[in-house]
């Protein structure tokens, strides 16, 4: 598909996130209240202004007088289609309500984002092959890297709606037991091995009830965001056996405040791989179902340049978004609007494609050149920031950054 041209200059930059074919979705405050906004170029519309005066209808009631996008969500597909060719009629070269339009436009420098959606629960997967087969191998061996299950069902566990937070939030270093080799007992302190991870987040718009299809499944997505999932190594690996993560996982999940919708994404569908054990049938995919999406982690030190530590592309994951939702319904689990799907770390075959510090740094016995520094895990003041983009022919489909800032751990809040 080729670039399709607006009026607003900025837009048909090859250097922008968000042209034409783009359009994310997000929440920000410019002037006034939190309001549901549109990205173009530099430019945010003012998609509740839009709705007010009437430029747009999605329904015979409001749905976007309230800051987030879970109402267009309930909407249905066919209403996400319409919104869609809607803002493209009202932003193309040749628009000619343009005019009416200018008013509703705001500078997206210095525009506060807010969480685009309210997350209804929260599931994480651990989908990337490559990434699983270096955690296994780091606490396995080789030989055992990949549990028996792996290459049959995209295992995932139940995390923390309530911690996910946007994009620009600071991330408290998180106290837990943790217990190291040496250690006779578990002792009560900050993590010490604080780690990201490169992730995708798949936002269900609609609710089942029962089983659905991969298909179904796909028909389900509303959209994608960048994702970050925080994790406590240390906490992790005293606490995961026998039932997984927990504690490790709750401080926080950054997610970018741009959701890409699915539609914008379908000219870069890839295949999964290959399977070396056929998968059951719920699992059959009626075609491309991954992203080709070029992924990056930058990491920046208190007061020091930003280093690109790690990059990557969202397909080569094993299990696709919509794989992981069909999965999720097998057992009758309702799936509801504004649930929230994160891929699992994004890693790829090469040692500069590994989308974590644990993987990067091999479990902290190969420090990772920053700058001037090293580093094995985060220390306090650093900065993460993910990107990614779908690259077209003179543009980019992308999600603007995803970063938080880990800042120094509270004091020991049951010190008496």
């Amino acid at each position: 598909m080729p670039l399709l041209k607006s009026w607003i200059d900025s837009a048909n930059s090859p250097e922008t996130d968000f042209p034409l074919n783009n359009l994310p979705l997000g929440v920000f405050t410019a002037e006034g209240a939190p309001r549901c906004g549109v990205a173009i170029g530099d430019r945010i519309l003012d998609a509740t202004g839009l709705e007010e005066a009437g430029l747009l209808t999605l329904s015979d009631t409001p749905v976007l007088d309230l800051p987030f996008w879970n109402e267009v969500m309930e909407l249905g597909p066919d209403a996400w289609a319409a919104l869609r060719a809607r803002l493209q009629d009202l932003l193309r070269e040749d628009a000619p309500e343009r005019d009416a339009v200018a008013p509703f436009l705001y500078p997206m420098d210095g525009a506060e984002m807010h969480m685009p959606f309210a997350v209804a629960e929260y599931t994480d997967f651990y989908a990337g092959r490559h990434h699983a087969t270096n955690v296994g191998t780091m606490f396995r061996g080789a030989e055992n890297a990949l549990p028996p299950n792996w290459l049959h069902i995209p295992i995932g566990y139940n995390g923390r709606a309530s911690s996910v937070v946007v994009s620009g939030t600071d991330i408290r270093r998180p106290w837990g037991q943790v217990k190291g080799p040496n250690d006779a007992a578990p002792r009560f302190a900050p993590s010490a091995r604080f780690d990201l991870e490169l992730e995708l987040g798949a936002i269900v718009g609609q609710n089942s009830d029962g089983p659905v299809t991969v298909a179904e499944a796909d028909a389900m997505i509303f959209g994608y965001v960048l994702l970050n999932d925080w994790s406590a190594r240390d906490i992790q690996a005293w606490e995961y056996q026998p039932l997984g993560p927990f504690q490790a996982k709750a401080t926080a999940t950054t997610i970018s405040p741009w959701i890409v919708m699915r539609a914008a994404l379908d000219p870069f569908r890839a295949r999964t791989p290959d399977r070396e054990v056929p998968l059951l049938p719920h699992l059959h995919e009626p075609g491309p179902m991954l992203y080709d999406i070029a992924l990056e982690v930058e990491l920046t030190p208190d007061a020091g340049p930003a280093t690109t530590i790690a990059r990557t592309n969202y397909r080569e994951m094993y299990y696709s978004s919509a794989q992981q939702l069909a999965h999720h319904t097998t057992s009758g689990c309702p799936m509801n609007v504004g649930d929230l799907l994160g891929s699992g770390t994004i890693s790829g075959p090469t040692k500069d494609s590994r989308g974590s510090l644990l993987e990067l740094s091999w479990g902290g016995k190969e420090p990772l050149r920053v700058g001037d520094l090293t580093r094995s895990f985060l220390e306090d003041g650093d900065t993460i920031t993910l990107r990614g983009a779908a690259l077209g022919d003179g543009y980019r489909v992308g999600f603007g950054a995803c970063s938080g800032t880990l800042i120094a751990a509270l004091p020991d809040p049951y010190a008496r």
